[in-house]
């Protein structure tokens, strides 16, 4: 696959963003109360929500989402968490109980639901964390962050998928670039 950076360059307009963004306000997003009575919802998890839903965190809201809805999955996320459990000391009591519950929980990914950014998506979730750690001044760490979130995020959105997250005030800033996407905060 070719890549067409001046696409994206067009696309997100980091020319444009010369300012800080601000998170808009939380009634302007999509939260997961507003989509209690909808039916059955496709949506593509962050990794926030597996973290969560293993720690028993997982709001009932956001709960009943994962629950009742047509789950897809990043691979971005599975290497954030294969990242998490290699990170995670091996000399800790949990460590073989948290390896074994995220093996369980990948064979569960389906192959014909699981994504993986493609290189207009890398090329793209480029610009974006570029224009984000600019503006925002983001710290190295942060800078990370933001690519995988703007990978995750720009991989749903291909496919027309919102992102269920965590992430409100991250999401919101990628959104801001790349409004042809969608997410759902909890």
């Amino acid at each position: 696959m070719t890549i067409d950076f001046p696409a994206g360059l067009r696309r997100i307009k980091p020319e444009k963003h010369l300012a800080q963004l601000v998170p808009r306000p939380r009634e302007e997003l999509v939260a997961t109360g507003s989509l209690a009575g909808s039916g059955r919802a496709t949506i593509v998890l962050d990794t926030n929500v597996y973290v969560r839903s293993a720690a028993g965190t997982l709001p009932t809201a956001a709960a009943m989402l994962v629950d009742r809805g047509l789950l897809f999955h990043c691979s971005v996320c599975v290497a954030e968490l294969a990242a998490g459990v290699a990170n995670f000391r091996p000399s800790h009591a949990a460590w073989r109980t948290i390896r074994d519950y995220y093996s369980a929980l990948m064979t569960t990914f389906p192959p014909t639901r699981l994504l993986t950014p493609d290189t207009q998506i890398w090329a793209e979730a480029g610009l974006i964390a570029g224009t984000l750690a600019r503006t925002q001044s983001f710290q190295r760490h942060q800078r990370k962050e933001c690519l995988n979130d703007a990978l995750i995020f720009l991989t749903a959105a291909k496919v027309g998928l919102p992102v269920l997250t965590a992430n409100r005030d991250e999401f919101d800033l990628i959104q801001q670039l790349a409004p042809h996407g969608r997410f759902v905060h909890f």
